[in-house]
């Protein structure tokens, strides 16, 4: 076959059309037309709304699941917030309520220690105030540790009181500290008066109530006794003052086979919660002292017989 009767065209899978430089010109002036129109005249507003429309649904599904991630990254940041303000909360308030129960505490300490300033104004001997520091470590006696002692002027036997009466005495020494035996122990005794009767009587500590009372001992049964009256100090002893509170009548028992009555008493000091009190200068200390006796004897006289 001759040379010149060959086809040289290209076939037509390999037919390129338009250069490339035709495409970029026609390309280019048309993105700037449309460009022109739109700002113009608005000619792909529709279009835009129609092809959003079309694509809203692909959209949503294709966000879904960014949305779940986010949503349960939200939940689980969400329930440790909430846990930790729960827990901030329960923090808050417990600290609250121990700011609520200590100025409680402390109104009802002031309330105390200005009726034991008031009271020290009605005692004409010296008084030293004091603290309780804590219970006796016998089970068997009631007796509270003081934190006053001889440096402080503490004498034995001194009486202790309360913003409420009578709490004790003072039955053991030592330099700083002091030991004092409650009124409610039953191997203590105080003489006490019926306010409302003035009769004198003896008020022993009663173990038989827990050891939390006191009992009115060789009282008959027809005596003038009342439950609700109340005792006092007597100021026989020569150690309390006379005039202090001591105890309540809460019950009586008469019984025909005795003669004598069963009579329990309520004290008036807060034997179980005392916390500060005032040791009392024993009265004996203002007692004058006996006479001397010692004086020289008048010799007697005797008439000469007759």
């Amino acid at each position: 076959m001759a040379l010149g009767t060959l086809d040289r065209s290209p076939p037509p899978i390999f037919k390129q059309g338009p250069s490339a430089l035709s495409k970029l010109m026609f390309f280019s002036a048309l993105a700037l037309f449309l460009m022109v129109a739109d700002t113009r005249f608005r000619i792909t507003q529709p279009v835009r709304a129609a092809l959003a429309t079309a694509l809203y649904p692909v959209q949503w599904l294709a966000l879904q699941p960014v949305h779940a991630v986010t949503n349960v990254s939200e939940y689980f940041t969400s329930l440790n917030q909430a846990q930790a303000s729960n827990e901030e909360a329960h923090k808050k308030l417990a600290l609250q309520s121990l700011r609520a129960s200590q100025v409680e505490l402390l109104t009802q300490e002031n309330n105390r220690l200005r009726k034991l300033l008031a009271l020290r104004e009605q005692f004409t001997t010296s008084v030293v105030a004091a603290e309780v520091l804590y219970d006796a470590a016998d089970p068997y006696t009631r007796k509270v540790i003081i934190d006053k002692g001889l440096a402080q002027g503490v004498a034995l036997g001194s009486p202790v009181v309360d913003e409420s009466g009578v709490l004790g005495q003072v039955t053991r020494v030592h330099p700083l500290v002091s030991e004092v035996t409650l009124i409610i122990d039953r191997d203590l005794a105080i003489p006490v008066l019926n306010v409302r009767t003035g009769a004198r009587s003896v008020a022993y500590g009663d173990a038989s109530t827990a050891g939390s009372g006191l009992e009115l001992r060789f009282m008959g049964s027809n005596s003038d006794i009342q439950q609700g009256d109340l005792l006092t100090t007597s100021g026989v002893d020569g150690v309390y003052p006379p005039g202090l509170p001591v105890a309540k009548i809460s019950r009586i028992e008469r019984r025909a086979e005795s003669a004598f009555a069963k009579i329990y008493c309520t004290p008036q000091a807060l034997v179980s919660g005392a916390r500060h009190v005032m040791v009392v200068k024993p009265v004996s200390g203002q007692i004058p002292p006996q006479p001397d006796n010692a004086a020289p004897e008048v010799p007697v006289r005797k008439r000469a017989a007759k």
